[in-house]
């Protein structure tokens, strides 16, 4: 399930803005350090502690392997549409996998077992020898979304196509048609004015 939420979670970094438009969480460095620590449990040694902070590479090298997650996603959501978000701008699927790739294998890890008492236990890849800082960021948040699109919840993604929404999301129940409540209801409430204005 990890890798799912942090697979997810990079993708809608992307976002509605509330006016319109759509907005970016990672656009400056302090986006993407506020980023990393809300998530620093997912992240584990990859977040490098409560006083990793990000610099331009590496908010680029998030931002590049989070357009390649994105243009997997709208493969994967196939045969429906993709999120309306930057479906324009994605970069073709292979390079989208060459780029998920070369980003997954920037830091070599081994698994360990960590298992807090009272706890059940939890398998983290820790990166081998002394990996690079910045590196191990984007690689274990590419090999979250390894993991998630080779797993089964794949087969459960979808795009969001209420109004105004550009997100993703696992479809959790059969009768799921969007990714929360609230768009569910703009998308009722659309569809309503829609009848009436054609009536």
């Amino acid at each position: 399930m990890s890798d799912t939420r942090l697979a997810l979670d990079l993708a809608l970094t992307i976002r509605h803005d509330g006016r319109g438009g759509v907005a970016d969480d990672l656009d400056t460095p302090e986006g993407l350090t506020h980023w990393v620590r809300e998530r620093s449990g997912l992240l584990g040694d990859a977040s490098g502690g409560g006083g990793w902070a990000a610099d331009a590479q590496s908010l680029e090298a998030v931002r590049s392997l989070r357009a390649a997650v994105r243009a997997l996603f709208a493969y994967a959501v196939r045969p429906g549409e993709p999120s309306p978000a930057d479906a324009g701008r994605l970069p073709p699927l292979e390079e989208a996998l060459r780029r998920l790739n070369a980003t997954a294998a920037t830091v070599a890890t081994v698994p360990r077992l960590d298992w807090a008492p009272d706890h059940d236990p939890v398998a983290h890849h820790h990166p081998v020898g002394r990996a690079a800082g910045q590196s191990a960021l984007p690689a274990a948040l590419a090999r979250a979304a390894i993991g998630f699109l080779a797993g089964p919840d794949r087969t459960a993604l979808r795009a969001c196509h209420a109004p105004r929404c550009v997100r993703y999301f696992v479809k959790e129940h059969p009768r799921q048609e969007w990714c929360k409540p609230s768009c569910g209801n703009r998308a009722r409430v659309a569809r309503h004015h829609e009848r009436h204005r054609a009536t």
